[in-house]
């Protein structure tokens, strides 16, 4: 049975609910050999007919009924599309792109997450200057209500490691917002420094990325990250950031 189980997972992770309920409506009532030769009509990609045929190689040692296979389907892409539905994670890129894969940037990305923030926003970036669409976003999000957090790294005058001074940018820029610094660090931790790139919003969206909070991250250099929506990982990110205030770890400066 394994190998059936990866066969199905892998074909049902390459096709859409209605061409796995279209196959299996072709194996129903039928046995390996009297499978129909026209079933890769079904897919239109080389990657798929492979799976197909995988599957169908698999059933034939397994000599499990077509009703059984077909059930087998239809209930793998059910809980592929439910677990999309219930999260979702996408590629997010910033710098040269290609023509083979689909990518989001990174700053659409991340105004997409302040902008569609309803209660509560989050930030985390080392550095922090020179992103006026952003600054924007965030000063809209707290105008409509949305209660926003900045974690940055400290300056060297203020006990951290930058010659710049993110959290003045940050005050100046977003008045409203609360702003925190890592600047008691306990050993192991006494030269660390805040180089996490995160954002969360409402528990329910997290963006975890390379690029920093400035003009040429968000649109120069080879950036990479990935957009989370929904299931444990905002939940689990939000939590810790809450977490790292209330154990005083990072303090409101």
């Amino acid at each position: 049975m394994g190998p059936l189980l990866k066969a199905v997972s892998e074909l049902v992770a390459l096709l859409s609910p209605s061409k796995i309920e279209a196959i299996a409506s072709r194996l129903r009532g039928t046995a390996p050999s009297e499978l129909d030769r026209g079933l890769h009509q079904v897919v239109g990609t080389p990657a798929a007919r492979a799976a197909l045929d995988s599957l169908t190689s698999t059933w034939k040692q397994s000599a499990l009924p077509g009703d059984v296979v077909a059930g087998i389907l239809i209930g793998a892409a059910h809980a592929r599309l439910q677990a999309q539905r219930e999260s979702n994670v996408e590629l997010v890129w910033t710098g040269p792109t290609t023509p083979f894969v689909a990518t989001r940037r990174t700053e659409q990305v991340l105004l997409d997450l302040i902008q569609g923030a309803k209660a509560e926003l989050f930030i985390v970036s080392f550095v922090a200057y020179d992103v006026p669409s952003v600054i924007d976003a965030i000063n809209s999000a707290i105008s409509r209500g949305v209660e926003t957090r900045i974690l940055a790294e400290a300056s060297v005058t203020h006990g951290g490691s930058l010659l710049v001074d993110p959290v003045a940018t940050m005050r100046s820029c977003v008045p409203s917002a609360m702003l925190y610094a890592w600047i008691d660090r306990p050993y192991p931790y006494t030269s660390g420094r805040v180089h996490a790139k995160v954002a969360v919003a409402d528990s329910n969206t997290a963006f975890l990325t390379s690029a920093n909070l400035t003009g040429h991250a968000l649109e120069k250099n080879m950036e990479a990250g990935v957009f989370v929506t929904g299931g444990h990982i905002p939940v689990s990110l939000r939590a810790h950031l809450h977490a790292l205030i209330e154990t005083k770890v990072v303090r409101p400066v």
